[in-house]
């Protein structure tokens, strides 16, 4: 235990140390002066904005944004569709794969164009080269890039002086180009250099040492695995996803993914402060978040170190099931609290297979949807969170409602509350209709609680853009396709749409100065106030249901 608790305490020491220098970097990329960077960048966005018509001087007000946002995002989702609903009659499928069914089609395309990655496919079963990178790969750059580009624009619409977010196409256009496509590169190298397969070869057979004939499956792997994790996407290119070796063979690469995974969302948070010129405020925010990752954390750690009575009793130490023997169960509880965190859900362990406690620490993340987060999701949830607060507190203490130099009036508290509301709703109300609905509850493999908990876990990574999965639920039925769909969709646009009115109504609004009655939001003091909101309204909020399936499978162990 001791091993592995170093092991993870390197780890995050690596991830602390990164997160001002790229957090420098993004600034950089997105305040649109002119840089050294230009010289080698400029040229390539200049000849993309041609091809695609966009003048890179045009601002945009949020409504503006909003619809660009929605047109670009609804044409590559047509495009994505048709390609695996014709993949057989396409290129580069050396392996004969066949068209995908309307209804996994329709899952799997909301589901990469919204940056969520649920996979209730088998990729090397279902997918040919070509769709695992222009279905599969293209879009975990451009739904990073849009979240990314939503993020900055909240902030700018924060100190805005007028209606202008920013243009959306330069942003997405400069995300890719700046950020993700130079890292994905080096971070594929590595993976390569780790033994990570990347080729447009067909299968091969192999002939075990018992004389068993094998097909082995590869492709273009690298590649995805990168941007996989620089992009907080976690679709596997296989179904183990980065618990099978040729995802993540070492311990080295493992180390790589997981701070691919909180590269970003922890940079993005100190970028936040030095744009809105207030490093203590992006400090504050950094520090809840970090508190919420770190006590989450420790609980799957402990969890997962101390095991279940029936281990104990067999004189088992330790929860090893579900695990990979190369990475132990540091690593796999380390990797299961980011990429939760981060919104990201790869899983190089089956969360299926965790202790009781250890699978709520997931569902706990996502369900907050703000310890981080993907690439700008926890930061503007964050954010939300804090607009609340401070409207809260303002309540009780009779001081104004302020942030960042703008009085918070009831219009960006309403819209704040429906961004929030909209997700337990999203995967309460579907976890409730599943279960009543006979279809539906064929498809829980494991009854009792944690049949509750898998049925629960799956609409809420949903409603998460996280994509990750407790094993043991079939979700590839007509069902599950269409509902956890709906969820994704309805969970990335509604957000988008209410984050982007908000930073719309701060923008417009007159910088006030503070005084006596303003109450901070850099302090310490408020830090641990946010963290203290945040868990009582997510205790309220989703308890009875998290009571009803892994508290209560931990509770009827000891019973």
């Amino acid at each position: 235990m001791t091993m592995g608790l170093i092991q993870v305490v390197v780890t995050l020491v690596i991830a602390g140390l990164l997160v001002k220098p790229i957090g420098v970097y993004l600034v950089k990329v997105f305040d649109y002066e002119t840089t050294g960077l230009d010289r080698f960048f400029g040229p390539v966005e200049r000849l993309i904005y041609r091809i695609i018509g966009v003048r890179e001087k045009e601002a945009m007000g949020w409504k503006k944004y909003v619809s660009a946002i929605l047109m670009s995002n609804f044409v590559m989702l047509i495009l994505i569709y048709a390609i695996f609903r014709v993949q057989k009659y396409l290129p580069w499928n050396p392996d004969g794969i066949d068209n995908m069914p309307p209804a996994l089609a329709f899952n799997t395309a909301i589901s990469f164009i919204t940056n969520t990655n649920w996979q209730a496919y088998s990729g090397e079963n279902s997918l040919s080269y070509l769709s695992q990178m222009i279905a599969i790969t293209f879009p975990m750059f451009t739904s990073a890039a849009t979240g990314f580009a939503l993020a900055i624009a909240f902030i700018r619409g924060l100190v805005a002086r007028q209606n202008n977010l920013g243009n959306f196409y330069v942003d997405i256009v400069r995300s890719i180009t700046r950020i993700f496509l130079p890292l994905s590169f080096i971070v594929a190298l590595f993976l390569v250099f780790q033994g990570v397969p990347q080729t447009l070869h067909g299968a091969v057979d192999a002939t075990t040492i018992d004389g068993v004939k094998q097909t082995i499956t590869r492709g273009p792997v690298a590649s995805l695995e990168s941007i996989k994790h620089i992009g907080t996407n976690g679709g596997g290119y296989f179904g183990t996803n980065s618990a099978h070796p040729f995802e993540n063979p070492t311990p080295l690469s493992n180390l790589m993914e997981i701070l691919c995974m909180l590269l970003l969302p922890t940079a993005l948070v100190y970028a936040f402060g030095v744009m809105i010129k207030n490093k203590r405020q992006g400090w504050s925010v950094f520090a809840a978040m970090g508190i919420m990752l770190l006590v989450f954390l420790s609980v799957v750690f402990v969890a997962e170190y101390n095991g279940t009575p029936a281990l104990n009793a067999a004189g088992v130490h330790g929860n090893m099931e579900g695990k990979e023997v190369r990475f132990g169960i540091s690593e796999s509880a380390l990797f299961t609290a980011v990429t939760t965190a981060a919104t990201t859900g790869s899983v190089n362990n089956m969360h299926d297979s965790l202790t009781p406690m250890g699978g709520l620490v997931p569902l706990a993340e996502m369900m907050l949807n703000n310890v981080f987060g993907g690439k700008g999701v926890g930061l503007l949830n964050g954010l939300l969170y804090v607009i609340l607060t401070v409207f809260i507190c303002g309540l009780m203490v009779g001081r104004t409602p302020e942030f960042l130099g703008k009085k918070i009036e009831s219009k960006e508290v309403k819209l704040a509350s429906i961004t929030l509301l909209i997700h337990p709703v999203i995967i309460l109300v579907p976890t409730a209709i599943a279960l009543f609905t006979p279809g539906a509850i064929s498809s829980i493999l494991n009854p009792g609680y944690h049949g509750i908990s898998e049925v629960l876990y799956a609409f809420t990574s949903g409603a998460a853009n996280n994509g990750s999965a407790f094993g043991g639920l079939t979700a590839n039925t007509n069902f599950y396709n269409i509902a956890i769909g709906l969820v994704m969709l309805l969970g990335r646009y509604i957000s988008i749409i209410a984050m982007l009115a908000i930073a719309g109504s701060f923008a417009t609004k007159k910088m006030v100065a503070a005084t006596s009655g303003t109450f901070r939001t850099d302090t310490p003091l408020f830090t641990g106030i946010l963290v203290v909101i945040i868990a009582v309204i997510g205790a309220l909020t989703f308890f009875p249901a998290l009571a009803l399936g892994p508290i209560a499978e931990h509770l009827g162990m000891f019973h």
